[in-house]
């Protein structure tokens, strides 16, 4: 049994047909929908846009406000050139920019967006971490200190 996994990351948004048009527009495809839930499909992982007052409650917790930014979600691509086109389509569907790609202290390279409800998005070239076609990532060997 794998344990150590992650197989779907609901984001809460208040307005889903926004938030769907943003994605697709990103260039997303929606693999399943309903009036109330939104699912993308990615390699081994399903990301879903689900109303924040619906999303609440379905955690048992109703009257709950649910808040956004306070973790980051990440593409990591192969290259620089990479990260800057999508850096780019984010910014082209609607995304505000928050920090601009820039080569980071530790060797890597890497800039922050946010989607139409605040959710941050992290797109990066990490020079440690293999990345396969897919986008699966694999962490490879630090070099030494």
């Amino acid at each position: 049994m794998t344990v150590q996994r992650v197989s779907l990351v609901t984001l809460g948004v208040a307005d889903l047909p926004r938030s769907r048009a943003f994605y697709e527009a990103w260039g997303w495809m929606v693999r399943q929908s309903a009036d109330e839930i939104v699912f993308f499909q990615m390699d081994s992982l399903v990301v879903g846009l689900f109303g924040l007052a619906d999303l609440a409650e379905d955690q048992g917790r109703a009257d709950a406000a649910l808040g956004t930014g306070a973790m980051t979600l990440a593409q990591n691509y192969a290259t620089t050139e990479e990260v800057d086109e999508r850096f780019e389509a984010a910014l082209a569907a609607g995304a505000t920019e928050l920090k601009r790609p820039v080569t980071a202290e530790w060797g890597g390279y890497s800039g922050y967006v946010a989607d139409p409800d605040g959710h941050v998005w992290e797109l990066a070239m990490n020079p440690y971490w293999v990345t396969s076609e897919s986008g699966t990532q694999i962490p490879a060997d630090l070099p030494e200190s």
